[in-house]
């Protein structure tokens, strides 16, 4: 008798990874005519890798450091996605992050498939030199899956581009030979694009846009109220972009606490805070402090989580008092606070459209970088808002074609365009 092959079940205990799983989920049940074998298959990385390296700390003691690369899915093209350094990185939060990568380029029309990286460190903890370090030899440990025609790493939280520089350089020097294309985000002496780092804040901006149309909010600009949790690149450029075009930003927050002010905050002062110190504590101006989870409750026209995964549960959902949700971090979100404000009819644009902005850039300096030719920044900000836009409406015929809310519809969007393009290509052998 042959024994039968008995299949893998994927089980996790990881809140991130449950939620990128439980999204899926909803989404195919939308599409009974997939195959349940690529239905399955979607639902796994195709590959992952753990490392544990040393790198020489300036005191010349030798630390050892865990990191991660996974490739969610390669079938539209090259793998792409973030590296982030955090010292609460594990290996199922990259998964998840590499497999909502997969549908966030899918749904923009990007020529990629999804990855994530991480390395399990505080950047805060060490000097520049020692983090150059761990990031060269982090890099030469993943080297084997990182490629301009293979993977293609980005900053992610706790990365920027000075981290990408040092990446690319690595691979650079181990080949022989300058590739640019190796990496996204980098300084735009060595190849990076004009508007790559307001990229993703920027982008939130236009979906934010385009959701006040869609909620037929009409107010003028000076009269309708934003919070954005989160003042890191994300946040702090989508605050920066509503600031200019005459939104009220009324409270930002970032890991040193919520500031608050009902007549508007100073933004450019406090973005110009934040780039000198690194962070917003003991910022003294026109601001009240409030907790993190009291900015996420205030009143409010628009509200942008643009910090952490897993801000917006099902139990503080009913307290959250915006009209409208624009996700500016991956994840915010859990099915059941989703369902809380499916119930209270608050419009979230979901992660994967509305943060879509910095993987769009990331692909045209990839492009830029294979061809060796720049654009100006006016370029850059036209082609993402046209392609934002054309995204947006695609979500929103979805919706009301399937009567869902706008994260399934884009799921749905995302996923089958992945899983039609792999019944297309066909299994090898």
């Amino acid at each position: 008798m042959v024994a039968q092959a008995v299949p893998p079940v994927l089980t996790t205990t990881d809140p991130t990874y449950q939620t990128a799983l439980r999204q899926y989920d909803r989404a195919v049940a939308y599409l009974p005519n997939l195959p349940s074998g690529v239905v399955e298959f979607l639902k796994w990385p195709r590959r992952e890798l753990t490392v544990h390296f040393p790198a020489r700390m300036e005191n010349g003691e030798v630390k050892i450091f865990t990191g991660y690369r996974v490739h969610h899915n390669t079938v539209l093209g090259p793998s792409k996605g973030g590296i982030r350094y955090s010292a609460h990185v594990n290996l199922d939060e990259v998964r998840a992050l590499a497999m909502w990568m997969t549908w966030k380029c899918a749904l923009v029309n990007l020529p990629y498939g999804g990855a994530k990286g991480g390395v399990v460190v505080d950047p805060h903890q060490h000097t520049q030199s020692e983090l150059e370090a761990i990031t060269r030899r982090f890099t030469s440990e993943i080297i084997l899956l990182i490629g301009p025609k293979i993977d293609i790493p980005a900053p992610d939280m706790g990365t920027n581009a000075q981290t990408m520089a040092w990446i690319m350089d690595t691979y650079s020097m181990t080949v022989g030979y300058s590739v640019p294309a190796v990496v996204t985000g980098k300084p735009l002496n060595i190849g990076g694009s004009l508007g790559r780092e307001e990229a993703t804040g920027r982008g939130v901006i236009v979906c934010m846009l385009e959701a006040l149309r869609q909620k037929d909010i009409t107010k003028s600009p000076p009269d309708i109220s934003v919070v954005i949790q989160g003042f890191g690149n994300v946040g702090s450029h989508a605050a920066r972009r509503a600031h200019e075009l005459g939104f009220k930003v009324i409270a930002v927050s970032d890991a040193s606490g919520g500031y608050y002010n009902s007549k508007g905050l100073n933004i450019p002062e406090m973005y110009a805070y934040a780039r000198q110190h690194r962070t917003l504590a003991d910022y003294r101006g026109e601001a009240e402090p409030i907790t993190n989870a009291e900015l996420l409750e205030l009143p409010c026209d628009v509200l942008i989580p643009a910090a952490l995964e897993g801000q917006l549960t099902g139990e503080n959902a009913p307290r959250v008092k915006a009209k409208l949700i624009v996700e500016g971090a991956n994840g915010p979100t859990t099915p059941e606070a989703d369902d809380i404000f499916d119930d209270r009819d608050i419009l979230v644009v979901p992660d994967i459209l509305a943060n879509a902005g910095g993987v769009t850039v990331s692909y045209f300096e990839w492009v830029q970088g294979l061809q060796e030719y720049f654009w100006d920044e006016d370029e850059v900000y036209r082609r993402l808002e046209r392609i934002l836009v054309r995204a947006y409406d695609e979500v929103v015929n979805t919706a009301e074609r399937y009567n869902v809310n706008m994260r399934t519809a884009a799921n749905i969007t995302a996923i089958n365009r992945v899983a039609q393009a792999m019944i297309t290509r066909g299994f090898y052998p």
